[in-house]
């Protein structure tokens, strides 16, 4: 790792101390030395970790173009210590892989690193390749890093880390036409190699999880480590049931994944898939069907290890809370959806949040209705005023439905046609892009992304009506316990949402015109925020960027004491900052996971002045636009504080 001590001082380090190793700066080091080599009377105490801040790096520039055509990283941590030294620690990234690339699989072969694969685990082939290549995803997402008690892959030299990374889409095929969505999502369980003395990641085992148990997965994006050491992945955008019949979208998803263009239920997808990693390197794969069926992002599991707050990317999308039966178990629990009471107006708006529920349910129940349920079994729609009172007008993805629900079909309404069951209950479904969710647990704030306040934000359909910019906002939800809902009854969980305003040093700012390199927000603060996690010991919000405002994404840390906001890594031109976690302690080291999705996704407006010049750079760096990095940022110590 950059800048960090030789292994012989952070191995006496650990000796003397027990600890996570950490730096030690000038005397206090040589004391320590001298103590346990038997020299001196007395041995001085270690300095302690205090507190970190960063300095960040400029945007990268056409004058520095192969900057901007690759993941660039120029910031640094300091890391100030009760002796009152502070330690600089240059940042850096490193990949283990660019997707396309041939990876040892664990059994002295290789795997297609981000491949497809069916129903069956075979292969799924471009068929517009002459060659009819294996399809890989150029749009790795969300990651989690975690380690096991115990582990039986063989090859491990130092300590044997895991990382879970799912891969959202395939942005084109061969013939260069779109196939976005028409994929099952693979997820594969990395095995890495942490070398002991200076906490680098190396691969060993790349492991494709069979996810033919949850009938395969759909258009997975954000992620989150749960308490209990899961990887909670998402589906997002889900089907819509009532207009399946025209999805040639979906059409070919089930064509991909079963070979059968009529097989897939829309009613398996839009859920929250659970994977567990074996000893052996391995993974499985479950889905959880009562959390609701929504555009699934990044869901936060609260420390009570039973509350769930969810993001739903979505038009007239909701903020929906879970609260699981059982700490630790997702498999039933009862589900809310937040009413936006309104308080302030401008600069992204502000409320208080009241909750009502839509139901409870297990999980198996919910499957069980999804497996026999047509959408005409649960609810009456129409996209057209039916002059009918028994009808309910409802926002629906940006639109109107008028919608009445067959008798009895309450429940499956509720977890199986959860945006409409939501709307018709009065939740507030009027947000866009609700992306990332994260906690800062000491002081009990959630944080939640809207990458965009889009029109239905802004127009009152969904009982939200602010003024914000267009390029979004990170919202502060100050969670208390106490809380009932709707009808009155407890809300049995101590983490339930109780406000929601706009942070605003992370209110981005719209520009009137481009700038010279043709950004269409400042690109000083942060644009439409989607990746978010929080780490608590370094007290410290990571914020990465989906933007369609700045000419490269980027991905910021914000320390929410002293309000300082750094751009510490910049992504290739026209990709987004995805797979953000941050991670306090991994064997007495500190991780950033970071990947990319779809460098060079031109876009005219945005990137007509850098495009000729990045182009072939970003061709040449990432497999001709057809790759993208999974990997983490380099540098950091461990975060022992006093």
């Amino acid at each position: 790792m950059t800048e960090q001590l030789d292994s012989s001082r952070r191995s006496l380090l650990k000796f003397l101390s027990g600890a996570p190793l950490l730096p030690l700066a000038g005397g206090s080091a040589t004391a320590a030395l001298l103590a346990a080599c038997g020299g001196g009377d007395t041995a001085a105490p270690a300095p302690q970790l205090m507190s970190v801040s960063f300095s960040g790096m400029a945007a990268p520039t056409l004058a520095d173009a192969p900057k901007m055509a690759t993941t660039t990283v120029a910031s640094a941590m300091q890391a100030l210590y009760s002796d009152g030294k502070t330690v600089p620690y240059g940042l850096a990234y490193q990949t283990f892989f660019i997707t396309g690339a041939q990876v040892p699989n664990g059994s002295g072969g290789t795997t297609l690193a981000g491949g497809y694969w069916d129903i069956n685990n075979k292969p799924i082939l471009d068929k517009t390749d002459p060659n009819s290549r294996q399809f890989f995803s150029d749009a790795p997402d969300g990651t989690s890093l975690l380690k096991l008690a115990s582990t039986t892959v063989t090859g491990i030299k130092g300590n044997a880390v895991f990382a879970v990374v799912q891969f959202e889409y395939t942005t084109r095929n061969v013939k260069g036409d779109s196939v976005y969505g028409m994929l099952p999502s693979p997820i594969a369980v990395l095995t890495l190699d942490q070398d002991k003395a200076t906490g680098a990641l190396t691969l060993v085992k790349y492991h494709n999880v069979d996810t033919s148990p949850a009938n395969g997965l759909w258009i997975t994006c954000g992620a989150s480590r749960s308490p209990w050491n899961t990887h909670l992945s998402s589906e997002e955008y889900e089907p819509d049931a009532t207009t399946i019949a025209s999805n040639t979208q979906f059409a070919n998803f089930s064509t991909n994944l079963y070979g059968d263009a009529t097989k897939a239920n829309p009613y398996h997808y839009g859920h929250l898939p659970e994977i567990t990693v074996n000893p052996d390197g391995t993974g499985s794969c479950k889905k959880h069907y009562c959390l609701g069926r929504i555009s699934h992002e990044l869901v936060q599991v609260m420390p009570d290890e039973r509350t769930t707050l969810m993001g739903d990317d979505a038009t007239n999308g909701g903020l929906f809370m879970f609260v699981a039966d059982k700490a630790r178990d997702l498999s039933s629990g009862t589900l809310y959806v937040a009413k936006w009471n309104q308080k302030t107006t401008d600069n992204g708006g502000s409320a208080t949040l009241s909750w009502i529920k839509l139901g409870s349910a297990t999980s198996a129940e919910i499957k069980a209705l999804a497996d026999q349920l047509k959408a005409a079994d649960i609810m009456d729609v129409k996209t057209a005023d039916p002059a009918d009172a028994s009808y309910t007008k409802i926002p629906f993805s940006g639109k109107f439905n008028w919608v009445k629900i067959v008798p009895g079909m309450e429940k499956a309404a509720a977890f199986l046609e959860t945006h409409r069951y939501a709307a018709l209950k009065g939740g507030s479904m009027g947000f866009t892009k609700m992306e990332g969710t994260t906690v800062n647990a000491k002081d009990k704030i959630a944080y939640s992304a809207i990458a965009a306040i889009g029109s239905a934000m802004t127009n009152g359909s969904g009982g939200i009506s602010i003024k914000g910019p267009s390029a979004g906002a990170v919202y502060a939800l100050n969670m208390k316990a106490g809380q009932v809902d709707n009808t009155g009854a407890a809300i049995n969980s101590e983490w339930v949402p109780v406000d929601m305003a706009a942070v605003p040093a992370l209110l981005s700012e719209d520009l009137k015109t481009a700038d010279a390199l043709g950004n269409l927000a400042n690109p000083d603060k942060v644009a439409n925020p989607d990746n978010i996690k929080f780490s608590e010991k370094l007290r410290t919000l990571f914020i990465g960027e989906d933007s369609g405002t700045h000419v490269n994404n980027f991905l910021w840390a914000y320390n929410v004491d002293t309000k300082a906001l750094t751009r510490i890594l910049s992504t290739p031109s026209g990709a987004e900052s995805t797979g953000l976690h941050a991670v306090d302690d991994i064997n007495g080291f500190a991780y950033i996971m970071s990947n990319f999705q779809h460098a060079g996704d031109w876009e005219s407006a945005l990137h007509g002045k850098v495009q000729a010049t990045l182009d072939p750079l970003i061709r040449a760096n990432y497999r001709d636009r057809y790759g993208a990095a999974v990997g983490y940022l380099t540098g950091f110590p461990g975060l022992s504080f006093s």
